[in-house]
């Protein structure tokens, strides 16, 4: 594919402004062909006016029509075949195999949402007959179903240019609950986020549908950004990334005419507990898998585990030892882009100028432009819990080990933790027994609990969640991955005493479409 550097349009492409910019490889900093430029204003009111438009329409298709194009954009995406997977490695550096996965993931989110829609039952339809001889008022006939919300503004992620970008999570499950989005490009990689976005325009045209449910606008600056946040036709806002980015969206949607709900997913530090049985059990396999988890791509994963927990005994001391030594055997690549790895550096150095903090290994750094050197801590519970700056999330290839002096001090240190999207405990069942007010504690403090594994790696399935409270995530009752993200973007409506004829087909008596509906308080298939 040749790229153009042009924004989408509602089905058309268009660049209007001067002020450029160019993809950058992290791995040896040279510039990529083909300029790119921030969207103006008239470029991002075009777009959203059009995804009104096409919300009006697009909100009434069927479920199988929806699923029909999710399931097209996943065979246009597909279609792009070893080109996407070049161009997406030369902006973000990340080798070919983590790019095809990535693609896989991709494409199959997509199709899961599209079996989701074939299904129906998403919709949580519920029926309550009228009872008009009811004592000592009659009872009206109620019907409830969710209905989408409006256009959307999704914001594409850094860290993964194909599964939270473009055609990402945010999109599939936006687009599933029949709303026409505008998705604000990642700039560091304009490049694959124009391959992906053509994708998804040509989907719809062969779809038939609407022009307007989709389109793309590119930019740098945060004006692109805060365009599609505080435009008065966006109904919701999906993000990943920085709580900085994600905060600031939110507080701007918050202070609209009308608030919208901004669904920013916004990182945290996932705790990993090592707990006593385990640490005599399997204390090698452990620093092992930490390590790796650490710095699986070069650490830029919101699931990182950046915080290890552990009674202080001989074993633990010679566990965070292991780990600092398996990690100078590592080589690291290079950062997605200069600003990540910046920032990246400069939580590092708040690290070691804290009083009680040690480097217990470094990781070797690769001969790239955006080099990340991995780094090992360690901190007793009392230096933790005094220095905020400790338990924000450093993203990139860093863990700090913490030691609590007792089983008290422990759960003290785990009764102040803020949100974050996991928390793991490394344990044998002795452990888990002996330790069971911990899970208590960790369950009002995560969205995913985990035992014996490590946070990184988020399965995409019906059961996942991908959320947490406040500071992980903006809505601690969400998830953005998994089929239950559709609800992020779609809101409940009653139809009292209507006719047949202008019900939607999920509410009519003879349930056309076969689904699940709760009647009169009963699961059923069956029609009225």
């Amino acid at each position: 594919m040749q790229l153009n550097g042009k924004h989408i349009i509602a089905g058309n492409f268009s660049k209007e402004g001067s002020d450029g910019f160019q993809g950058v490889n992290p791995v040896n900093g040279e510039s990529l062909a083909v300029d790119f430029c921030e969207a103006t204003h008239e470029e991002i009111e075009r777009a959203i006016q059009q995804a009104e438009v096409a919300f009006q329409h697009y909100r009434k298709a069927s479920g199988k029509k929806k699923a029909a194009f999710l399931d097209k954009i996943g065979e246009e995406i597909m279609a792009l075949g070893d080109d996407l997977l070049q161009r997406c490695e030369q902006e973000t550096g990340l080798p070919q195999g983590r790019l095809q996965g990535e693609r896989a993931r991709t494409v199959n989110q997509l199709k899961m949402f599209a079996e989701l829609l074939r299904e129906g039952s998403w919709v949580d339809a519920r029926i309550d007959t009228a009872i008009p001889d009811r004592q000592p008022l009659p009872k009206p006939d109620l019907r409830m179903m969710q209905i989408a919300l409006g256009p959307v503004g999704i914001f594409g992620a850094s860290n993964f240019p194909l599964a939270f970008s473009v055609a990402g999570g945010d999109t599939a499950s936006a687009l599933a609950a029949g709303c026409s989005i505008v998705v604000k490009a990642h700039p560091a990689h304009p490049g694959t986020s124009e391959m992906v976005g053509r994708a998804i325009m040509q989907a719809a045209k062969a779809c038939n549908l609407p022009k307007g449910v989709f389109s793309m606008v590119q930019g740098r600056t945060p004006y692109v950004g805060m365009a599609i946040v505080n435009h008065p036709l966006i109904k919701a806002v999906g993000f990943t990334g920085s709580f900085n980015g994600g905060k600031a969206l939110f507080d701007a949607a918050a202070k609209r005419e009308e608030p919208i709900p901004v669904y920013a997913e916004m990182g945290s530090t996932n705790p990993v507990f090592v707990l006593p049985g385990a640490l005599k059990e399997k204390s090698e396999q452990i620093a092992q898998g930490l390590v790796n988890s650490v710095t699986l791509g070069v650490g830029q994963f919101c699931t990182n585990p950046g915080v290890v927990i552990s009674l202080k005994s001989k074993q633990s001391e010679e566990f965070a030892t292991r780990s600092g030594e398996l990690l100078q055997e590592i080589n690291t690549g290079a950062m997605l882009t200069d600003k990540i790895k910046d920032g990246y550096e400069d939580r590092i150095s708040k690290f070691t100028a804290i009083d009680g903090v040690k480097i217990l290994g470094k990781s070797k750094a690769a001969v790239v432009s955006a080099p990340a050197v991995g780094h090992v801590f360690q901190t007793d519970a009392n230096t933790f819990m005094k220095n905020p700056d400790l338990s924000e999330e450093v993203f990139g290839p860093s863990t700090i080990h913490v030691s609590a002096g007792t089983k008290s001090e422990l759960m003290k240190l785990a009764v102040s933790l803020e949100g974050h999207l996991t928390a793991t405990l490394q344990a044998t069942e002795e452990d888990l027994e002996e330790y069971q007010d911990l899970v208590e504690i960790l369950e009002r403090k995560v969205g995913r609990l985990i035992v014996n594994g490590f946070p990184t790696g988020v399965e995409v399935c019906h059961s996942m969640v991908h959320g947490g409270p406040f500071p992980a995530t903006t809505d601690s009752k969400t998830t953005s991955v998994g089929t239950a993200a559709i609800n992020r973007f779609s809101r409940p409506v009653s139809y009292q005493g209507f006719p047949q004829f202008l019900l939607p087909d999920e509410l009519k008596d003879d349930n056309p479409l076969g689904i699940w509906r709760l009647l009169n308080g009963n699961r059923t298939q069956e029609s009225i």
